[in-house]
């Protein structure tokens, strides 16, 4: 076997062994668990640099592994993946830092760990999955790896969360599963490299594409939290900061987000899917979740709820995109997969820490935080001015190109759609960073574990999120940069889908 077929099961392991060995290990054993979770994640980092220096390099990376008699798991590498993959190692770094901390005196931490580390592992198995089939199976290992993640605390709130979790994706999971089997007995295996390969069923089975089309959106569209399937991401904010983090930025809604880009890319492709009469429906779909995920989010006095509805709108950025086809609007929804899973991340961390350190749960209890956590609310601040979309942030970058596709495109009404949502995003971010910073703090705390030598609270909360708002603010200032996700971004749609 090839180096470059073994990197791509290193890159898998990477995770899935350190996942394992934690498993075994005593609650008590707090240095082997640290020390394994953070070598996993910087060798996945290093591992994942050499895939897409040998991707930018015309270098090919493939693997199947026999799962059925004549049915295989098929990994391969392509820039697209390469997009998914370098987001989920970046930020399962960033995020096993701050878990270390967080949970610092909880129960159940090499429980926790472990399905953390499995959770990220089948993450980047939907991002190297080479067919439809491969892509089903970690999909639907993905619920399994982060259903204990989300009941984690034990609570009655968190069984009945996880309860609703399961509800809504083992639901979505059928649907997918009964969409991939229909297409199967129709084409056989779907290879993503395959491109057009529906595109001679457009005049004999047309009724039968819709469906499966319907049925492969709404299965990978509960992930997506696509409206009306998201009513499970606003119960699963009981769990713990890291594993919001983890579902909004990391894993499952950005899985959602990557299968349906998968879908109407690289199963159908924009000639069949625009021919079939399902890029309008699907970004309407996209147009309502934006707007609507906003409007919730302006009713909301739980500061993770808010960031909840928040992804709920943000997240349909990526499928708007895709759905306008033009090009310049597919690489404003693609870099946006990168750019909100940065600004969510940060914004996740920073409601963490002052829950932790404060015991602050509501946006009406945050007046004065921002002196008591300066650099967690600068952290905050500079993470919201990017989600609202204020130049020279990520955010603003990701709508820049969707409005100019937009327009190039002939669809002057979704301009409406952007600005509308973005000053919903300023209503409902900006109350809270003026309470934060020039509104007097309302009596003390609900308790208040202390600052920690130089550092506000543990360093460890404090670095990943201040890291992860200067990367927000890099990536805006550099967008033009070669080394940039913009740059990654327009290598894929001009090597692989402009021609459509």
């Amino acid at each position: 076997m090839a180096w470059q077929n073994w990197l791509l099961l290193l890159i898998l392991l990477s995770s899935m062994v350190p996942g394992l060995i934690i498993f075994t290990l005593a609650e008590s054993n707090r240095g082997w668990r640290t020390a394994l979770n953070l070598c996993g994640a910087v060798v996945k980092m290093i591992l994942v640099l050499v895939m897409i220096i040998g991707i930018s390099q015309g270098q090919r990376f493939a693997v199947a592994l026999p799962l059925l008699p004549g049915v295989d798991l098929v990994l391969r590498a392509d820039p697209l993946s390469a997009l998914f993959v370098a987001l989920s190692s970046l930020l399962w770094l960033f995020t096993t830092l701050y878990a270390v901390a967080y949970l610092e005196d909880s129960p159940n931490r090499s429980h926790f760990f472990g399905y953390f580390s499995l959770c990220v592992t089948v993450t980047i198995g939907i991002a190297l999955a080479g067919n439809l089939l491969t892509f089903l199976f970690f999909f639907e290992m993905l619920t399994l790896t982060t259903y204990p993640l989300v009941i984690h605390r034990g609570t009655a709130e968190a069984m009945a969360a996880g309860r609703v979790y399961l509800l809504y994706t083992l639901t979505g999971g059928l649907l997918l599963f009964l969409g991939v089997v229909w297409l199967y007995v129709l084409v056989g295996e779907v290879d993503f490299s395959r491109q057009g390969l529906l595109m001679p069923l457009l005049d004999g089975h047309r009724p039968a594409l819709i469906g499966i089309f319907c049925l492969l959106i709404s299965g990978v569209g509960v992930k997506a939290a696509l409206v009306p399937l998201h009513g499970w991401l606003p119960r699963a904010m009981v769990a713990p900061a890291p594993v919001s983090a983890l579902l909004h930025a990391v894993a499952v809604v950005k899985a959602g987000a990557f299968g349906i880009m998968r879908i109407v890319l690289d199963v159908y492709g924009l000639p069949l899917t625009s021919g079939l009469g399902l890029l309008m429906p699907l970004m309407l779909v996209a147009t309502c979740t934006i707007l609507y995920g906003s409007l919730l989010a302006l009713r909301q006095d739980n500061l993770k709820r808010l960031l909840a509805y928040s992804t709920v709108s943000q997240v349909s950025y990526i499928v708007l995109g895709i759905t306008i086809g033009n090009p310049l609007a597919i690489m404003g929804g693609m870099v946006h997969l990168i750019h909100q899973g940065i600004m969510k991340i940060t914004l996740f961390f920073c409601a963490g820490n002052i829950a932790e350190t404060l015991g602050v749960h509501a946006i009406s209890r945050m007046n004065g935080v921002g002196r008591r956590l300066p650099l967690t609310m600068g952290a905050f601040t500079l993470a919201a001015m990017g989600m609202i979309g204020l130049p020279p942030l990520a955010g603003f970058v990701s709508k820049w190109y969707l409005g100019l596709g937009a327009i190039n495109q002939g669809e002057g009404w979704l301009l409406v759609v952007l600005v509308l949502s973005t000053l919903l995003n300023a209503a409902y971010f900006l109350p809270i960073i003026y309470r934060a910073w020039f509104r007097e703090q309302e009596g003390p705390w609900p308790k208040d574990s202390g600052a920690m030598g130089l550092w506000e609270c543990h360093w460890m909360l404090v670095v990943p999120p201040l890291l992860t708002a200067a990367i927000s603010l890099l990536v805006g200032l550099l967008a033009n940069s070669t080394l940039s996700p913009l740059a990654w971004v327009r290598f894929i749609v001009t090597t692989r889908y402009e021609p459509w």
